[in-house]
């Protein structure tokens, strides 16, 4: 059968295009879907949009976070059925095929699947609460209020931290304030300083690592600083003044942790008690009773078709495109 998928053709070039996949015979352990909604994730896909990243060698199939109903299942598949609305981490397609060996968590009936869709973001986010030692009325600041930034300091609030949401853009900030994050500050406003000051954690959500350094100047004696967002792009400074930062009594103590999110494992194994899988059946849960709050992140719903329009808004036009979903009906 035909599937449309969004491909990266060149750099910073998206388009729409169909190619066929095996649907007939299905292994025992695939599972056939048709995608209903899928999300963008800035960060990866807009550096794999400009041609940056070397694992995702253009033309690229972009992708990670899709909701859709699920067609046809495996003689092997347990547990699914078709007609059940499942979370995957398929990419921008029409039709996907996975193994039930892949993460995906079956939805209830009860969740919106276009804010579900947002579990996998929010899967990443999570991770910066899982390496943490936040506790009940710690103070934390979250670096960067895009999505990975806006969800983890929803999560963090949920733990009873007092956070506080921080950047550049008013409209970013505006948008936390709508999904709960009462306190924000913006490092160019007078006092942010004093706003942003002896946290016990502060999380570095922008992949911007100049960022670290401001994360670090704000975390008080004995905190931690957490490297959410993948570092990208080349920053020159003094690593001896941030390695004191870390090691000095009097400059802090600070702990530095790493927050990447497959550090855990996919599935539940035996010695680990968090997994990938586990995480975004927490997160899907939260979603569907709505303790974490997801409209106000919605900035776009477009068709695949307009895939072009959509990554150059995101790369070019951040105060306007936050998130960006593909609503894949009727394509």
């Amino acid at each position: 059968m035909k599937t449309s998928k969004i491909i990266f053709d060149k750099p910073e070039s998206a388009v729409l295009l169909d190619e066929e996949i095996e649907t007939e015979n299905l292994s025992p352990d695939s599972i056939l879907i048709k995608t209903r909604y899928s999300l963008v994730s800035p960060g990866t896909e807009l550096a794999i949009y400009k041609g940056l990243e070397s694992w995702a060698p253009l033309p690229f199939n972009p992708g990670y976070a899709a909701v859709g109903r699920v067609e046809a299942v495996g003689e092997g598949v347990e547990n699914l059925a078709p007609g059940d609305m499942i979370l995957t981490y398929s990419s921008h397609s029409e039709y996907s095929v996975i193994s039930s060996n892949s993460i995906y968590v079956k939805l209830s009936e009860k969740c919106n699947p276009k804010e579900a869709v947002f579990t996998r973001l929010a899967s990443i986010s999570i991770t910066s609460l899982r390496v943490s030692d936040v506790e009940l009325g710690d103070k934390a600041a979250i670096f960067g209020m895009g999505l990975i930034g806006n969800l983890a300091a929803q999560l963090f609030a949920l733990t009873g931290a007092d956070v506080t949401g921080i950047d550049l853009c008013e409209k970013r900030l505006d948008t936390a304030k709508k999904c709960g994050i009462t306190k924000t500050a913006n490092p160019q406003e007078e006092g942010f300083e004093s706003k942003v000051a002896e946290v016990n954690v502060a999380v570095e959500a922008t992949g911007n690592p100049r960022v670290v350094m401001d994360a670090l100047k704000a975390t008080g004696k004995q905190g931690e600083v957490i490297l959410l967002g993948s570092p990208r792009g080349e920053y020159n400074d003094n690593v001896v003044d941030m390695l004191n930062q870390v090691h000095l009594w009097n400059n802090g103590c600070v702990t530095l942790k790493g927050a990447h999110e497959w550090r855990y494992p996919k599935k539940p194994s035996e010695g680990s008690k968090h997994s990938i899988q586990r995480n975004c059946q927490t997160i899907a849960g939260l979603i569907a009773d709505k303790k974490l709050v997801i409209a106000p992140l919605i900035s776009h719903t477009l068709s695949p078709a307009d895939a072009q329009s959509a990554y150059q808004g995101l790369l070019n036009n951040k105060t306007d495109y936050l998130g960006v979903v593909f609503d894949w009906e009727g394509v």
